[in-house]
């Protein structure tokens, strides 16, 4: 009898050992295969965010770079925003956003042809900076005394008064009759045609080289703008000198929708150096360099323009001289960074 229970329980004992011994094989095993499921998605991750660094051209390195280094100042500087946790999550989606399109037209693009599945993600993939550029400037709103806490428009009402002997924006506003006024407010809206009729032309002529090399030289000239109006709060005359004039700007139908414009989406600040200025300045060259004859068609639009943000009350004359020379700047680094390889990611598209 106890021989009997000694080898039963030596037969349990065994068939538990077996047990423990598969149940701890199973377990390695599944701790082995979630090891793997892990390192084959942080790999695939890799891949991807590799292949849309490398789907991105020159114009994305300006506008990621711009986008690192207003995320820089705003995790230093987080004390001076109510919500620095939101302004960097807008700012992380937006680089994520351009990341995405950048790979997903690429990988699009591979198929060649005409589908419209094609056609639909390059023409995203090629308009989507003006939307960029509209984002950065209505944040900048948020941005502007990000660094600074004051603003500095009494340094440029006297350089203003130094250039010229007078307050330009009141020196000007003995000329001001409805008709002028009117022509003015057109001029100012002109700057929201330049970008888009070049870029059209090249777009339209297929010619992708030109059409990213202007994109690349607005995004240059517009990022070192923004850093210059974090760090140099600027408000306008619009608000420093209000009540200095005899009246508001009496027009017509353009000076209504100006005023309709500034009414919904004025951003208070960002004035120095003047990004409608900068911006144009930036086209012009870019007409120049790819479009000889729309250049020609564009300085006397473009001076009137100029002239019409000093009219308006909207910028200093120094604004308008800081608008050209950072609009140079981004042509003359734009132009370099597009020579260099990878600058046009679809350029055999």
């Amino acid at each position: 009898m106890n021989s009997w229970r000694r080898q039963n329980y030596r037969r349990d004992e065994a068939v538990l050992t077996w047990r423990a011994g598969v149940g701890t094989a199973r377990t390695y095993e599944g701790a082995a295969n979630c090891e793997a499921k892990e390192q084959g998605i942080t790999a695939r991750i890799t891949r991807e965010a590799a292949a849309a660094w490398a789907a991105c051209g020159a114009f994305e390195w300006v506008a990621l770079g711009y986008l690192a280094s207003s995320s820089a100042l705003i995790a230093v500087f987080a004390e001076n925003l109510a919500h620095p946790v939101r302004m960097f999550a807008i700012q992380t989606m937006a680089a994520a956003v351009i990341l995405i399109l950048c790979r997903v037209e690429a990988r699009v693009a591979e198929r060649r042809g005409g589908t419209l599945s094609v056609k639909f993600w390059r023409f995203w993939r090629h308009w989507y900076p003006h939307l960029f550029f509209l984002l950065c400037f209505e944040e900048l709103g948020k941005l502007v005394h990000l660094v600074t806490p004051g603003w500095q428009d009494a340094k440029l009402i006297a350089a203003d008064y130094w250039l010229t002997g007078v307050h330009p924006a009141i020196w000007l506003e003995q000329f001001a009759t409805p008709p002028r006024n009117d022509f003015m407010q057109f001029a100012y809206l002109t700057y929201f045609a330049y970008l888009l009729v070049l870029g059209g032309v090249l777009y339209y002529r297929r010619d992708w080289r030109g059409y990213w090399s202007v994109m690349t030289y607005s995004a240059a000239g517009y990022a070192i703008g923004y850093c210059i109006a974090i760090f140099f709060p600027i408000e306008s005359p619009w608000f420093s000198m209000a009540g200095a004039w005899h009246g508001s700007l009496q027009g017509g139908p353009f000076t209504a929708v100006i005023n309709f414009i500034e009414h919904f989406g004025r951003v208070r600040g960002a004035a120095f150096p003047s990004e409608h200025v900068a911006g144009s300045v930036a086209a012009l060259w870019g007409a120049w360099r790819h479009r000889r004859w729309l250049f020609w068609v564009m300085v006397p639009i473009v001076t009137c323009m100029c002239i019409s943000t000093v009219w308006g009350r909207y910028h200093y004359v120094t604004d308008v001289l800081a608008g050209m020379v950072t609009g140079t700047l981004g042509y003359m680094i734009g132009s370099r960074l597009m020579n260099t390889r990878g600058a046009v990611a679809a350029e055999g598209q």
